[in-house]
């Protein structure tokens, strides 16, 4: 690390046990902790990331300032939306590759109900305000980005090469080369003797 010229910063370096999901560490806005699989085997734990309290907090605070209506001269709903997309897209775009479905959630019903609470008071003094009248979908349908099912998981870290079919080993019959074959429209156990 020398050789780069990088320090170790003693108050924020610490070894981190994460086995059995004992502890987590924040990475570059990240919570990274080992789960247990409950599906699979209970035995077995699998290192999962979701956004940190700290940058769901700056979400929350960036939605709230955009949606206050004191200071502010957008009466427009169209204009609220235009200003809230790019910041909840952009921090979605950032969050997606991980295990952030329950955060996602969060922000979701955060933003939804900053979105009512501006309505509410962009009118000034009104003793009723008729919620039934803006549900969850026609946010969405005037364009409001929903984090919901936007998480997309990494299928694998590199795709697998098929083998050479000349090798004495494989002679094309081993399971990558069979999995090339169905994907190409082939057969695959190649071609059979008639």
């Amino acid at each position: 690390m020398e050789r780069l010229g990088l320090e170790l910063h003693p108050e924020k370096t610490r070894v981190v046990d994460l086995s059995h999901g004992k502890e987590s560490f924040q990475f570059l806005g990240w919570t990274v902790r080992k789960r247990r699989s409950v599906q699979r085997n209970p035995r077995w734990h699998f290192v999962q990331r979701w956004p940190s309290p700290k940058a769901m907090k700056r979400i929350r605070e960036r939605v709230h300032e955009l949606t206050t209506v004191r200071g502010r001269q957008t009466r427009n709903m169209g204009k609220l939306v235009q200003r809230l997309n790019p910041v909840l897209r952009g921090w979605g775009n950032y969050f997606r590759t991980g295990n952030a479905d329950r955060e996602f959630h969060k922000v979701d019903e955060y933003v939804y109900g900053r979105v009512l609470h501006w309505q509410w008071r962009r009118g000034g003094q009104r003793t009723r305000f008729r919620f039934d009248r803006w549900p969850r979908e026609r946010l969405y349908e005037i364009s409001l980005h929903r984090l919901r099912g936007t998480v997309k998981y990494p299928k694998v870290a590199a795709p697998r090469k098929p083998c050479q079919e000349s090798s004495p080993l494989c002679q094309g019959r081993c399971r990558v080369c069979a999995e090339a074959r169905i994907t190409s429209g082939g057969s695959p156990w190649g071609q059979m003797a008639g």
